[in-house]
């Protein structure tokens, strides 16, 4: 089911500030920029070896980022790992019984990819999110 680990989603206040602390401090660069309108949020990636750091700016303060941060400060927001079919990863899940917070699969990273969460109520308290790539 699991391929491996895809990328660990932060969640900041600034994303311009966070992208110049990754640029400046660590020697990234940003690989991908993009405004997902349906969670409000504006996103940038950087990646370090195989694995993806995900940073994602609130749009508006009652978005998904924005509630987080809210309530947790900025930090580690998600962690999602790749899989094979999202679809068959999310109707897997429930049929153990986990709580999924999508239905269904949907656009992710700028429609580079189908995703779906399930909620960290169900996964020891990590918002878990299951990435698979559109070919």
């Amino acid at each position: 089911m699991i391929q491996s680990i895809s990328h660990l989603g932060l969640a900041v206040k600034d994303l311009d500030a966070a992208i110049k602390l990754y640029q400046e401090v660590f020697g990234l660069k940003v690989r991908h920029r993009w405004i997902a309108k349906a969670d409000r949020m504006e996103a940038a990636s950087f990646r370090i070896g195989d694995l993806e750091i995900e940073l994602m700016q609130p749009l508006a303060d009652d978005s998904p980022v924005g509630k987080f941060i809210a309530k947790r400060g900025e930090g580690i927001h998600h962690i999602a790992y790749k899989v094979d079919d999202v679809a068959d990863a999310l109707r897997r899940a429930r049929a153990a019984g986990l709580e999924t917070i999508d239905e269904r699969p949907r656009e992710g990273g700028g429609g580079k990819t189908r995703i779906g969460f399930l909620h960290p109520r169900s996964t020891l308290g990590v918002l878990t999110e299951l990435e698979e790539d559109v070919r």
